[in-house]
């Protein structure tokens, strides 16, 4: 069984698809090492292992929507495209959403991954409640006034195996979306933090060369003044995709024609079916404050990105309270790297990019290709020996654990010793 992008094979000796809760509880139970797969829209091994792999597609798709807590209660199996569809049915949303809506809400969520806008939080910061199970087989719901509330949400798996979710929901919003192509470096850099403000939501795509950034993508709520400044840009007259020369059939609708927020805040349609094995990506997340300076660092780096790139995407997010997301109080700029299928390339330039981006405190993605030897997790993440104590504490023989958690929190003792 491989991942998404066919990059890795997984190592586990069996698999399952449990229909029910209960049987989910009897394999965590049973097993010596035990990890839960989404979507499987990783692409490093932080959900391996080499023992069972439960898969959460085959238990029931559950959306239980309260107006009255103005929340909705899900399976954590369950995609965001079929959730968004069911919400929009019954006039409620979400405050934000990835770039691809078919991955999993649960194993986005444990992950850390986002959207964009400068004031919107990851997918995480929709979490008020979670149902998960323990190393023991035991069911336990935390809200958010439990104590490890914080530390489970964002929890890699590390903490128990997500079975469902309480998300908060607010009513349902229209979008538009614009494109903007060759905005110059030089506005970019100084006026980033107008740029990424002006609208709901503002991704860059760029590869780091020239004296332009192709595209700049706004989503903005309708009605919405239109910007009074393009920064130099010009405004697409033709729909985009953000790689050059594809066609934008697969892309959501351009142009400012205004549409449900489901269909404008990612940027491919639900209905269109990613590829397989044709990428890899990386993504490291900064201070905002931080990014014309961590920007023009990489674009010295140009020459040596740029032929393994297929596009680099430039994000914001703002801050959360969860100990081990990218963007723990932090008011946050992503800077992802979408690659070639060159992994023996990428891994060989990544250092580098990483060592580049070590001066402004980069946080990886903990669902993208990293080198966890790269980084000190203790001084980026000021909870982090808190969680590690957690993990240990909850689960001592490290049935949750394997290779790539072992070395994020440190070795730990294996099964059933």
């Amino acid at each position: 069984m491989k991942n998404w992008a066919g990059n890795l094979e997984y190592s586990s000796a069996e698999v399952h698809h449990p229909s029910t809760v209960d049987e989910v509880q009897r394999l965590v139970a049973g097993a010596s090492r035990v990890k839960a797969l989404g979507s499987r829209h990783s692409f490093n091994r932080v959900a391996d292992t080499d023992g069972t792999h439960i898969l959460l597609d085959s238990l029931p798709q559950d959306i239980e929507l309260s107006s009255d807590k103005g929340t909705v209660k899900v399976s954590g199996g369950l995609s965001y495209g079929a959730l968004c569809r069911a919400l929009e049915e019954r006039g409620v949303a979400i405050h934000n959403l990835a770039s691809l809506p078919h991955i999993s809400v649960a194993g986005a969520i444990q992950t850390g991954t986002h959207g964009s806008g400068v004031n919107n939080p990851s997918l995480a910061a929709a979490v008020v409640g979670l149902e998960l199970v323990r190393p023991s087989g035991e069911l336990v719901s935390l809200t958010q006034n439990d104590d490890e509330f914080p530390a489970s949400v964002v929890g890699l798996g590390a903490l128990g195996i997500v079975t469902g979710l309480e998300l908060a929901v607010r009513p349902s919003y229209d979008m538009r979306q614009r494109v903007l192509t060759d905005l110059p470096w030089d506005r970019a850099l100084a006026d980033f933090g107008e740029i990424a403000s002006s609208a709901y939501s503002v991704s860059f795509f760029t590869n780091y060369t020239g004296e332009t950034i192709p595209q700049v993508w706004l989503k903005a709520l309708d009605p919405e003044a239109p910007l009074p400044d393009l920064f130099g840009a010009t405004a697409a007259t033709a729909a985009l995709h953000p790689l050059p020369g594809m066609s934008a059939a697969n892309c959501t609708i351009q142009l400012d024609e205004p549409g449900k927020w489901l269909d404008r805040l990612p940027h491919f349609r639900h209905e269109f079916t990613p590829s397989n094995g044709e990428e890899l990506q990386s993504e490291f997340i900064l201070p905002l404050g931080d990014a014309p300076a961590a920007l023009e660092a990489v674009r010295a780096l140009a020459d040596k990105l740029a032929p393994l790139l297929f596009i680099s995407e430039i994000r914001t997010i703002a801050e959360d309270e969860f100990w081990l997301s990218p963007f723990y109080r932090q008011q946050s700029v992503a800077l992802h790297f979408t690659w070639k299928p060159l992994q023996a390339e990428v891994e060989a330039v990544l250092p580098e990019l990483e060592s580049a981006l070590a001066a402004f405190g980069a946080r990886p993605h903990w669902g993208k290709l990293f080198t966890p030897a790269q980084y000190d997790f203790a001084s980026l993440y000021p909870r982090f020996d808190d969680f590690r104590a957690l993990a240990q504490g909850n689960d001592p023989t490290g049935k949750f654990r394997n290779g790539l958690l072992d070395s994020v929190l440190g070795v730990t003792a294996p099964a059933g010793s």
